[in-house]
């Protein structure tokens, strides 16, 4: 804990954003510092709860009560260490999670929870700032080898545990780049690619290796890595997106929201695209389908690339101001939440379906909706409510349904739920021994923060099963040993 009257004394505080206009005119972030001083009062603020359901809020099981204390006394080495104890990649996570952690904190039954994200974030830079992170490559090899598939936030997690627990890692990525969304899905204006890169240097360095451009099930067979490797993580992600399949859909200007970020995210890490096969915004009419955090980039990167205006549809009811009776703390709340990106200009229109795109000359020019109303537990078009939205880009952001299924998933034949995610037993282990999965490849589309959660256990799991015993720590376990 902080100050014990520190949550009396001083008020929530939020990193101050760039004005809209300007930050409106680059892709890099656009939060500032926030000084040390004012840091050591947000840390002050974590009172004296008794059961710190933060941790439990947390996926990962971050001691957060330990480095908020930490910082409110300035002890920022003892802070870093507590952080990186439980969570692989915090500048990440301070970053982009959510913070359900902040949801669960008891100040926020009645009032400004801690500043919980706005702390992590800030411990890591002024631990890469200071020099307190450093590779730490184990003193020991097993001798065992183990590939990890995919270097998104579960991959890379798994490769830094096992490769600290000694096996020889290698990270196979299907990208020319290291960091799977992290690098082609999140942009640049919330995850800086270097920020991203920092981290991976340190993986190297500490031993983890990585090639890129193989696209394992292709390039590598299933059978080629078995016969090479002691054990195998899957960390594919789940990529494949949910479509639209409604009249119109064949019409061009519609695309999928990944395929416009990644291009994005390929711009501003200073690749040259094929000018044929561009996804720009630029004077465009755009809609964006889908309200969630893609739904959130795509309007923050239309307006950076100059679009005319951004229209955001979303299929569900609009939340209520306040949270839903239904997600009472320490819950996650339902409620009407607006990201920096819906900030800097859009028209949200919710309860709104889709019926039909419309176009002219093969080229899609506007969309036919309709609206809905809650019947029971369904939602039906209401009579009479149909209208047109002009629009010259289209963007789908609907989420997404479940893993590749050809390639590996296929060749290493193994099973998937109902869902279609990769099933594992409650040791993240496949059908086949020594085939592990972690993230969103067997738990569906879900956060960076249960990505890495994941991988953590995936590499426990993975350890155990190679050496007969491990010593890495799980978020469960950390909180347990404390």
């Amino acid at each position: 804990m902080g100050k014990i009257t520190g949550f009396m004394e001083y008020d929530r505080e939020e990193p101050i954003k760039l004005p809209v206009k300007k930050r409106l005119q680059s892709y890099t972030e656009f939060e500032q510092p926030v000084s040390e001083e004012n840091l050591q009062k947000q840390g002050a603020r974590c009172m004296d709860c008794g059961i710190p359901f933060c941790n439990t809020g947390c996926p990962l099981g971050n001691l957060i009560p330990d480095w908020n204390d930490h910082v409110y006394r300035a002890d920022w080495q003892a802070a870093s260490a507590s952080l990186h104890e439980t969570n692989n990649f915090p500048e990440v996570t301070g970053r982009v999670c959510p913070a359900p952690c902040e949801a669960a904190c008891v100040l926020n039954i009645n009032a400004e929870p801690v500043a919980i994200k706005l702390i992590e974030k800030s411990i890591a830079e002024f631990a890469f700032d200071g020099g307190l992170i450093q590779p730490e490559p184990p003193k020991v090899r097993t001798g065992k080898r183990v590939a990890v598939i995919g270097s998104g936030p579960a991959g890379l997690a798994a490769a830094q545990q096992l490769n600290r627990a000694g096996h020889e890692v290698v990270v196979f990525e299907r990208d020319d780049r290291i960091g799977g969304l992290l690098t082609y899905g999140i942009p640049d204006f919330k995850l800086e690619l270097r920020i991203v890169e920092r981290r991976i240097q340190q993986l190297r360095d500490e031993g983890v290796q990585f090639r890129v451009g193989v696209d394992i099930g292709k390039d590598i067979t299933g059978q080629q890595l078995q016969d090479q490797f002691h054990a195998i993580c899957v960390c594919i992600g789940s990529r494949v997106p949910r479509d639209l399949e409604v009249p119109g859909r064949q019409l061009q200007g519609i695309h999928f929201a990944m395929d416009f970020l990644t291009q994005q995210n390929r711009r501003d890490a200073g690749d040259v695209l094929d000018p044929k096969s561009d996804i720009l915004a630029g004077g465009k009419r755009v809609v964006v389908i889908g309200g969630g955090d893609t739904g959130s980039d795509c309007i923050g990167t239309s307006n950076r690339q100059g679009a005319v205006s951004v229209a955001n549809l979303e299929l569900m009811p609009r939340p209520p101001d306040d949270p839903a009776p239904h997600t009472p703390w320490p819950l996650w709340p339902l409620m009407y939440r607006t990201s920096s990106s819906h900030e800097e200009g859009v028209e949200r229109n919710f309860a709104v379906a889709t019926a039909e795109f419309l176009g002219v000359d093969g080229k899609v020019s506007s969309l036919r909706c309709v609206r809905l109303e809650a019947k029971g537990s369904k939602l039906e078009p209401v009579a009479g409510s149909e209208f047109e939205l002009a629009a010259d880009l289209v963007l789908l952001a609907m989420g997404f349904v479940y893993p590749e299924r050809h390639g590996i998933v296929e060749q290493l034949g193994l099973e998937l739920t109902d869902r279609g995610n990769i099933k594992v037993n409650r040791n993240l282990m496949t059908g086949v021994p020594g085939v592990f999965a972690a993230g969103d490849a067997q738990r569906g589309q879900s956060l960076v923060v249960w990505a890495i959660a994941d991988g953590r256990r995936a590499a426990r799991e993975l350890d155990r099963y190679l050496m007969g015993r491990s010593e890495l720590l799980t978020p469960k376990l950390a909180g347990i040993l404390r």
